[in-house]
């Protein structure tokens, strides 16, 4: 029998969800991310996509909390992060402290995801600009 995934795929459907450079949104999630230094910062919940465009807006990051209790959850530009195959997640030039001070929200019902002047805050503080220009 082959094994299967904590959600119940087979290995082989998780595989086929990363082909080339394309990858599942669902592989994306749960992701962490490491700064230059490689020290954790964070770990990727979803991602935002507009849905005019397509783009990626935004990777809703979490830190700080403890085991999941308490987290903040900041949206991060996507731009912000570049994926490296060596550690397996996503590498970013942010620092703990840049992040400390972002733009963030304690969970969904408090972030108006289209509050556009919610959003120039985010890419004004990450210095920019937003995806939607």
């Amino acid at each position: 029998m082959e094994p299967r995934t904590d959600n119940g795929l087979r290995a082989r459907d998780l595989d086929k969800r990363e082909s080339g450079n394309l990858i599942g949104s669902d592989k994306v999630e749960g992701t962490n991310v490491y700064n230059h230094a490689n020290e954790h910062i964070g770990t990727i919940e979803r991602v935002m996509i507009d849905k005019p465009s397509g783009k990626v807006a935004y990777a809703v990051m979490s830190f700080g909390g403890f085991l999941g209790i308490g987290d903040d959850h900041y949206p991060v530009p996507w731009s912000k992060l570049v994926y490296d195959e060596s550690i397996g997640g996503y590498r970013t030039d942010l620092s703990k402290a840049e992040l400390e001070d972002a733009p963030r929200f304690r969970s969904e019902d408090d972030y108006n995801w289209e509050d556009r002047q919610a959003s120039m805050d985010v890419y004004n503080h990450y210095g920019i600009p937003p995806y939607w220009i």
